[in-house]
């Protein structure tokens, strides 16, 4: 197709294209081509153009024809986004960017999964309906030409991604003439020999068979003429894909299938087509089980016609299919079959839904810009796909990040995330994925999921990998503690003990194993004073000589002081809360024993306790003291990132004064990338208080993450 041809074609169906910019693509692109060749000998530019020649025989508009001649331009050549927006126009060059975009990923595995997946993110790259009908286009020349290429592996690798992706992406828009020709390219490359069979015997059919096909189509007419009806009748063979397809799945033989020619009738309204069905039935025997009527229930790409079958003229078992003109258009166009309504020959508004429950589409237009306005595709825009390095796709929902992705590769990937990159560049992990991200997780043994991940994570599965991990994470902490209270207590004594010892207490404190026991001993649900009294009565139930003796104390003094929020303590004892975690009641707590007769209260995960590990003489068994603490209102510091929008800072304020905490001071710290991180101080009387306000605050689509600080 010359320059003149093709712009000449484009004004035949739109008279107001815009032929200067035709023009300009035309000669853009064969410029940035022109030092490249095909496999088959010719220049790289004749590709592109027979490309957008395709789609004129969609009648397509204006700037699809612009952007098909430049497909190739930002992905072979050095022409980028911002160059054909400046030449073109953002329409042209999103439609390029959206092909570019489909062009840079590939599926590499073998598995159906992936195939489908692979469909699905076409669908969601391709935002603009334009954009895929460019790259079936695309692919409609490249198998048209794929016997230049040489290496067989790679036909066939074509040929099966042809069958696996492209073909249901254009049965699923309605697009039957283009489906059929990429399938029969995929045959004829992946079996060849069955193709040319059954090709020959096409052939052969069709010589042999012309005068037969004459004489039904002449008595058809003939039929429908004695009722008043006129109508376009035609025979049309069936496909050698499709004939083998039944063949394969019907396992019977070229011979036995009785419609290899399907006779078609063309009427003018929806009334005729039921009165032409009528009439065959009346006159023709009906094969049972051939009957289906597919305009009061249309296929889901939109297809609509009554099909049935039937012993007729001559005594042969013949398919008839029973449609409008429109309803031929639709289905052999699909979507592309409604750009013809632009030019205003349709104006009745009738509504026309194409992927029904699949695409939520367009209205008859009258013009183009309001028809282009109805070309969205909605389906998939729920969901994100992104590759691994090795080429496997991942689907995950809208919103994810890397965490998401790395617990759907594997939990073991996502327990050891310390990094991630994207496109090959290393990005936070806050980073919300996009379709066709290439994502690769960074992994290190030694890390271990941390509380926040929770917040940045989306998906079911990566939230509870990661609240299991912590759940026993923290079920490990507990335990060593639980243990280390007997080991400490048995040295002191010098006794021994076993966990054996602990099983007759099982049923008594509601735990299924010793271990859980201890456990629970640990994170403070279960008092060690108290169950250590019981498995040894002979001891000091106080807990450890050298700690009573900092007390000064020769016997145990149990007059202890029930004023104080604390119990476990001696009477007269200076009392101090760690400001270094903000202990409040509800959280499990022990005490350290500090100089003369001071202790101060830490929770049982303040990271200061690790520095106090090696010496167990001066760490108290305590719980809080429920009549004391019940009114009392203590300090506790949370950590909020939000982003740097207007009134957010306010907005967060609002939700604290809702739930009738007091917020003593806030300061912004670490500003970078939109976000900023802001600790706020607040005063409390439980844990439960904070847990809830955390939530709130979460739940604000503005905050990214909140969570309390203990260090």
């Amino acid at each position: 197709m010359r320059q003149y041809e093709l712009v000449e074609c484009v004004k035949s169906y739109d008279p107001n294209a815009d032929e200067e910019a035709l023009n300009r693509a035309y000669v853009f692109a064969m410029k940035m081509h022109t030092a490249q060749v095909r496999e088959s000998g010719d220049p790289y530019f004749s590709h592109p153009l027979e490309v957008a020649g395709i789609l004129t025989q969609y009648r397509l508009d204006c700037a699809t024809i612009i952007a098909a001649l430049l497909h190739d331009t930002v992905e072979d050549t050095p022409a980028s986004y911002m160059d054909i927006k400046e030449l073109f126009g953002e329409d042209v060059a999103n439609l390029v960017r959206g092909v570019t975009k489909l062009s840079k990923v590939q599926i590499h595995s073998e598995e159906s999964k992936q195939a489908e997946n692979f469909q699905k993110l076409v669908l969601a790259i391709s935002t603009d309906i334009r954009v895929l009908l460019i790259k079936l286009a695309d692919r409609l020349h490249n198998m048209r030409t794929l016997h230049f290429c040489k290496k067989l592996e790679k036909r066939q690798r074509i040929a099966k991604e042809t069958l696996e992706i492209y073909v249901p992406l254009a049965e699923r828009i309605g697009m039957q003439a283009l489906k059929d020709e990429l399938e029969d390219y995929a045959f004829q490359n992946l079996y060849p020999e069955a193709y040319k069979s059954i090709q020959s015997r096409l052939s052969f059919l069709s010589e042999s068979g012309k005068e037969d096909v004459a004489k039904v189509i002449e008595q058809l007419h003939k039929d429908l003429e004695e009722n008043g009806i006129k109508a376009e009748i035609t025979g049309r063979e069936k496909r050698p894909y499709s004939i083998w397809r039944k063949m394969q799945k019907q396992n019977i033989s070229f011979e036995q299938i009785f419609d290899v020619i399907a006779f078609r009738i063309i009427v003018d309204d929806i009334a005729e087509c039921y009165q032409v069905l009528g009439i065959i039935h009346t006159k023709y025997p009906m094969i049972p089980g051939r009957y289906k009527d597919y305009i009061s229930t249309p296929k889901q790409n939109g297809y609509r016609s009554l099909h049935t079958g039937v012993i007729g003229p001559l005594n042969r078992r013949i398919e008839v299919q029973i449609r409008t003109k429109e309803m031929h258009e639709v289905a052999e166009y699909g979507v592309a079959a409604h750009w013809e309504y632009k030019q205003g020959a349709h104006k009745e508004g009738t509504q026309y839904r194409w992927l029904r429950d699949l695409l939520d589409l367009m209205n008859h237009s009258s013009t183009p810009n309001e028809f282009l306005e109805h070309t969205k595709i909605a389906m998939y825009q729920d969901q994100v796909f992104c590759f691994s390095p090795k080429g496997d796709l991942i689907t995950l929902p809208k919103g994810a990040g890397p965490l998401d992705f790395a617990y759907a590769v594997h939990s073991r990937v996502g327990d050891t995330c310390v990094g991630v990159k994207i496109n090959g560049k290393i990005k936070p992990l806050r980073t919300v994925l996009e379709n066709g991200d290439q994502v690769e997780i960074l992994t290190n043994k030694n890390q271990t999921p941390s509380p926040e991940w929770e917040h940045l994570a989306v998906t079911a599965k990566a939230k509870a990998c990661i609240r299991r991990f912590i759940r026993n994470q923290q079920y490990e902490k507990n335990l060593s503690i639980g243990r280390d209270y007997f080991n400490n207590a048995a040295k002191e004594y010098g006794i021994t003990w076993n966990e054996k010892e602990l099983q007759p207490y099982l049923a008594q404190y509601k735990q299924e194993t010793p271990n859980d026991l201890l456990a629970a001993i640990g994170a403070g649900i279960v008092s060690f004073r108290e169950i250590f009294s019981q498995m040894h009565p002979e001891c000091t139930p106080s807990g450890f000589k050298r700690a009573i003796s900092l007390f000064k104390k020769s016997k145990v003094d149990t007059g202890l002081d029930k004023k104080m929020p604390v119990t476990g303590l001696i009477s007269g004892i200076a009392l101090k809360f760690g400001k270094c975690c903000h202990p409040v009641p509800g959280d499990p707590i022990v005490g350290i024993v500090t100089t003369g007769k001071d202790v101060t209260i830490h929770t049982m995960d303040c990271p200061m306790l690790t520095k106090l590990a090696d010496e167990p003489e001066r760490w108290l068994d305590v719980d809080w003291n429920p009549d004391i603490v019940k009114d009392k209102v203590l300090p506790a510091r949370i950590k909020v990132v939000l982003e740097d929008r207007p009134s957010v800072i306010t907005e967060m304020t609002n939700i604290i004064a809702q739930h009738n905490i007091p917020m003593t001071n806030f300061s912004t710290q670490n500003r970078s990338n939109g976000f900023s991180d802001v600790i706020v101080d607040i005063e409390v009387k439980n844990s439960n208080q904070i847990d809830i306000l955390m939530q709130a605050l979460r739940a604000h689509k503005h905050i990214a993450s909140v969570h309390r600080l203990k260090a």
